[in-house]
């Protein structure tokens, strides 16, 4: 699904073996990486010519004592310009051009390392040609910097196994030189801001067959390091199904190939807050789509039970996890043009642990039938390890009754199995034109080029979390303004926005059976705006929804991918505003967190002609009444500029179409 274009062909560099280091700018020049083949190996990297990393190692230690670059020995260096646009179907953006400078160091011994440079980052990884397969003792990555600059940074929530994690958390902001946690790990994506030359973000890529890795300070030196889970030697099932580690073995990958090539480590870069969302590193670092024909992938958005506890009022049926309830589902779906339905947890038993055997009381078969007369189709969700036991047989057996594909859950680690179940569960969905939402894992490594049916990722502190967290331990607002400049620059998220009841700062409760969000309803309105997100939920209940016909309606009528994505104006940690195209319309939203903004949107991005702007934006009481909005209709031109304030936690969401 790309076409490459050739702009310098590959050549030996013979003279350069006597070399100690090694360079590979970016095509603009403004990122230089450095490699240090001495006694061992490290890397540097400058920004528009100063060096904000330095003294970086890697190595790779292998289970028979080997260590990939301890006094390594350089063989043979090439090096490729190389210009490519990637067709990018569930992305951001409908494809894009990219180019890169690279750099393949051969060693003695059989491996090698290889380093790209790209306007938008710079990354390295290790590639093996051995004569057998071997184990991964470890591997060390080092992010040292040159001054104690700010992070910010997601940590684990403290646990037992401490490299367990939901990897569901808010932000810490503190220096470089500063631990927090003396218990916890964090994880990437992790934003480095480098002052006056822009900002850092540490990410991987191409997670395929080899464990996720963690971040904790580095030993020595001003920076950070990774840390990797140790590969799994028994497990331990729970009641629900899914599989936590038992005892670990002392290494963190166990049969790799004799000829592998190794997750890529990478420093995106950005030179300003708004060229952060639109960092395109981890798509274009992916294994290309394995998928011949993605015409069958639909995008959507879905009604959700399980956020809203199943409950309908207005009905005369006892609403729950019921027949009838979701035929309601279906019905509201097909009203206003919602692809999908969502059948969450309750489906099946978690104790009989078998998806083969749904309750006998919700009638699956009659629901996929409806749903199909309706034009809507099903998903079901599932504890993952309980799908990956018999996969194909569960994916033929569902596929033949009509379901669209499923959430899989619960998965909550990022060790070598949890990886090589992901993508399992991706290609096996695949085979029988499934999609599937990862739910309970860490964040994307590119998994969705490969499987384009990997139709989103959690990963991220959602809208779940108001279920159940008090308003001394959440702020949703600060959350919303910080993750599409960290968290979605790697990837789509499954954040399940739409709540129809809105709070203003003082009013919020954690209601279980009750869920409201922080801010106000034009800030949830715009989430389906600014979040990447193939697929999205409507995660009220659709009896809210029907009594808020106005605002499903815009809600509805925001396609979930786009021919085209800018960031119009924002920055990191106070506001948003996000431009999105798709084939002759343009849906614009804006984000503030509790700090109320007035802020102007030019509308120069529109073009030539006449466009008529359909507005969602803050009432006038929505600072005290979160539910508060104000819808308009009116025209406007390329030479428009249009005035918002922005109540506390509030925003803004906008369709033009041409007059």
């Amino acid at each position: 699904m790309k076409r490459i274009f050739i702009c310098a062909v590959a050549a030996l560099c013979a003279l350069s073996l006597a070399a100690k280091q090694y360079e590979v700018a970016s095509p603009s020049g403004v990122l230089k990486m450095t490699l240090n083949a001495d006694e061992g190996l490290s890397y540097s990297l400058s920004v528009d010519g100063k060096t904000v990393m330095d003294g970086c190692a890697l190595s790779m230690t292998l289970a028979d004592g080997r260590v990939l670059g301890d006094a390594p020995k350089v063989v043979k260096v090439r090096r490729n310009s190389v210009t490519e646009t990637i067709d990018a179907p569930m992305y951001r953006q409908r494809s894009f051009e990219t180019s890169y400078n690279s750099l393949n160091v051969k060693f003695a011994g059989g491996w090698a390392l290889e380093l790209r440079a790209y306007d938008d980052g710079v990354a390295y990884r290790f590639m093996t040609d051995f004569k057998e397969g071997y184990d991964v003792k470890d591997e060390k990555v080092e992010f040292l910097f040159t001054e104690d600059y700010d992070l910010i940074i997601p940590y684990s929530e403290k646990r037992r196994d401490k490299y367990a994690s939901s990897f569901e958390s808010q932000y810490t902001f503190h220096k470089v030189s500063e631990k927090p946690y003396d218990d916890r790990f964090a994880f990437t994506p992790v934003l480095v801001d480098i002052e006056d030359k822009g900002y850092l973000l540490l990410m991987e890529a191409d997670l395929i067959d080899y464990p996720g890795m963690f971040i904790e300070q580095a030993a020595s030196g001003n920076g950070l390091a990774a840390a990797f889970p140790k590969a799994r030697l028994t497990q331990v099932e729970t009641g629900s199904g899914s599989l936590n580690a038992g005892e670990r073995k002392d290494v963190i990958a166990c049969g790799m190939k004799a000829s592998s090539s190794f997750p890529w480590r990478i420093v995106g870069y950005a030179a300003d807050d708004k060229a952060l969302p639109v960092i395109n590193m981890v798509y274009q670092l992916a294994t290309p789509c394995k998928i011949e024909d993605v015409s069958w992938i639909r995008p959507g958005q879905s009604t959700w039970d399980w956020w809203n506890g199943c409950k309908l009022y207005g009905v005369d049926f006892v609403s729950g996890n019921n027949t009838e309830t979701y035929m309601y589902h279906i019905d509201f779906a097909s009203r206003y043009g919602i692809e999908y339905v969502m059948i969450d947890d309750g489906w099946y038993s978690f104790r009989d642990k078998d998806m083969l055997n749904p309750r006998a009381d919700l009638n699956l078969p009659k629901l996929c039938a409806y749903a199909q007369e309706k034009g809507v189709k099903i998903i079901l969700w599932a504890v993952g390890h309980t799908l990956v036991k018999d996969a194909d047989k569960i994916c033929g057996h569902y596929a033949k009754m009509g379901v669209a594909g499923f959430k899989v859950d619960f998965f909550e680690s990022q060790d070598q199995e949890v990886v090589k179940d992901l993508y399992t569960l991706a290609e096996v969905t695949a085979r029988h034109n499934l999609l599937i939402d990862m739910h309970g894992v860490y964040k994307p490594t590119g998994l969705s080029r490969t499987w384009p049916n990997v139709i989103n990722y959690e990963g991220v502190y959602g809208l779940e979390q108001m279920k159940w967290t008090d308003k001394d331990k959440a702020d949703m607002p600060l959350n919303n303004v910080l993750i599409p400049y960290i968290r979605m620059a790697c990837g789509p998220m499954d954040y399940t926005p739409g709540a129809m009841i809105n709070a203003a700062k003082r009013d919020y409760r954690s209601i279980d059976h009750m869920g409201m969000s922080q801010g106000t309803r034009a800030h949830q309105i715009a989430l389906y705006v600014v979040f990447d997100a193939p697929l999205s939920m409507l995660c009220d209940t659709p009896s809210n929804y029907l009594r808020e016909d106005e605002c499903t309606r815009f809600i509805t009528a925001i396609p979930n991918v786009f021919d085209r994505t800018v960031v119009l104006d924002g920055k990191v940690g106070e506001s948003i505003v996000m431009g999105r195209q798709k084939d002759d319309v343009w849906y614009v939203g804006g984000l503030t967190s509790w700090e109320p903004r007035d802020l102007t949107l030019d509308c120069s991005f529109l073009g030539e002609g006449e466009w008529i702007a359909e507005i969602i934006r803050d009432g006038a009481n929505s600072d005290r009444h979160g539910s508060d909005y104000k819808k308009e209709i009116i025209d406007v031109s390329a030479e428009s500029a249009l005035p918002f304030h922005l109540a506390p936690g509030g925003g803004f969401a906008i369709i033009f179409t041409r007059k």
